[in-house]
């Protein structure tokens, strides 16, 4: 394990950029779990379940959560070898205390003697990596260009990725928190209680929508309703996300962060909804349908300022982030929107002074949503809990034995 610590450097402190957010990673702490596990299961399983363990900390904490990949695939690698622990035949769901950290300048330490609640951690640390990976498919390494160019091919990786984590929060949420002893999941921190983890599941949809919004206006096929369509989607996404949130948690710095990405986000789902619905009704043949798409084009852009305020105090919000260059479709709304507006108002004025002002603001259509989280189904036990439960109890016999002689 020394020579892995000489392949990590620690990287020196930057403000990262932000455009799919992960609230908070979590990296299991180092333990000796060989000297606990003997006794109870055969020496080289302890010695595989610790070593994968210490592994998935040193490399968190080496590389800061950015080895995604790496950690991955040894999360993935060490759930077989867990899911032995959560069994109730052997008898080893309450053996072990299992401590994990936050990453970051205020860390602060969660533990629980419960093979379940270790189950959880590690499942949710997948969900914030994969959520991190599929921001770095929206953040180029020529990040410092003035525009923003994000292929086809990494806004379909980053929907699938968002999918995936999704699916990850769901999992966490209806069929492990139910498991886990009231007296447990009581002390749970804020950010792992079951309406946080819808929050950034309906988030992560809301995103996987927000990217499609992106590709249509890639695509020459792609008509208005359906960029209307998926701008209502997001904004339902977004909606739905906040409503999981209550306005109390704002006291939590991790929670108070993702408020204030949601209602950035939910401002911008909100402008684009309403402008694609104005070109919509301006295509109305009634002296009302253009009136309306007035009303709908001008709040589109005082939504687009509150929205650029809502980015600012998001990304000055502890701890600091940088949001991207405009992309995707906000790259596009953020110059048609204004231009959109000052020709409509200027086209349609005798409208506006033969209704004396604007009339009341057109609600948006709904539609019924269209992602849906990827399904997550735990893998089989490790081959290495194959022996029969009278197989492990013969061990520990065996263990007892040679501790009396």
């Amino acid at each position: 394990m020394g020579c892995t610590n000489s392949v990590y450097k620690k990287k020196k402190k930057i403000v990262p950029e932000i455009s799919i957010f992960a609230p908070i990673l979590r990296i299991p702490i180092h333990s000796d779990l060989q000297r606990i596990l003997r006794g109870f299961v055969p020496n080289d399983l302890a010695d595989r379940i610790a070593a994968i363990r210490n592994q998935i900390a040193l490399v968190g904490e080496d590389t800061g959560g950015s080895a995604v990949s790496e950690l991955i695939r040894a999360l993935e690698e060490y759930l077989p070898l867990l899911l032995g622990l959560t069994k109730k035949e052997y008898g080893l769901q309450e053996l072990v205390e299992f401590r994990w950290r936050e990453l970051g300048e205020e860390r602060e330490d969660i533990c629980g003697t419960n093979s379940w609640f270790e189950l959880l951690c590690v499942v949710h640390m997948m969900a914030m990596l994969t959520l991190m990976e599929a921001n770095e498919k929206l953040i180029p390494k020529e990040s410092s260009l003035p525009e923003r160019l994000v292929s086809a091919d990494c806004m379909r990786d980053a929907v699938d990725l968002l999918l995936k984590a999704a699916g990850y929060l769901n999992f966490c949420v209806l069929d492990v928190l139910p498991r886990l002893p009231h007296e447990l999941k009581s002390r749970l921190p804020s950010d792992m209680q079951d309406n946080v983890l819808e929050a950034i599941s309906h988030q992560a949809l809301a995103q996987g929508t927000e990217l499609q919004l992106g590709l249509a206006g890639l695509s020459k096929n792609a008509t208005l309703s359906v960029k209307r369509r998926l701008a209502c989607e997001q904004l339902s996404f977004y909606a739905q996300a906040h409503c999981c949130l209550s306005e109390k948690n704002e006291s939590n710095t991790v929670l108070k962060k993702q408020l204030f990405f949601l209602k950035w986000k939910h401002l911008e789902a909100k402008a684009a909804a309403y402008y694609y619905h104005s070109l919509i009704l301006d295509k109305g043949t009634e002296p009302s349908c253009h009136l309306s798409a007035v009303c709908c084009v001008l709040a589109a852009e005082e939504l687009l300022v509150e929205s650029k305020k809502a980015c600012l105090t998001f990304c000055l919000a502890e701890p600091i982030t940088r949001c991207p260059p405009p992309w995707g479709a906000m790259k596009h709304l953020q110059k048609k929107i204004p231009e959109t507006a000052a020709k409509k108002t200027q086209m349609y004025t005798y409208l506006l002074d033969q209704e004396k002002g604007l009339k009341s603001l057109p609600e948006l259509p709904e539609f019924q949503l269209s992602l849906k989280p990827d399904e997550y189904e735990l893998p089989e036990a490790d081959p290495l809990w194959d022996c029969p439960e009278q197989t492990l109890k013969k061990h520990l016999n065996h263990d007892d034995k040679e501790t009396k002689t």
